[in-house]
């Protein structure tokens, strides 16, 4: 657990090796690509019954595809060694 010394310490660790005029550039950064993981999670999550509905007809015709490469591949003449 994180107590009041250990943010203390993270804080004068920040301000030494990025400087105290870089910190607020990189909380603005680091708040915005916060807002933008949160707006893609819940887009994500409203497109996945939509995405998970096709699915099953995209996995079906995959495996009809693979069986008819699998099945030409196999009866196939053989090609000699060069």
């Amino acid at each position: 657990m994180l107590g009041p010394q250990d943010l203390w310490i993270a804080l004068a660790l920040g301000v030494f090796f990025f400087g105290a005029k870089k910190l607020p550039e990189l909380s603005r950064s680091l708040g915005q690509a916060m807002n933008e993981f949160k707006k893609g999670v819940a887009t994500g999550a409203q497109d996945e019954p939509a995405a998970s509905a096709a699915e099953p007809a995209k996995v079906e015709a995959a495996k009809t595809d693979a069986a008819k490469t699998d099945g030409a591949a196999a009866g196939g003449p053989e090609r000699p060694a060069s």
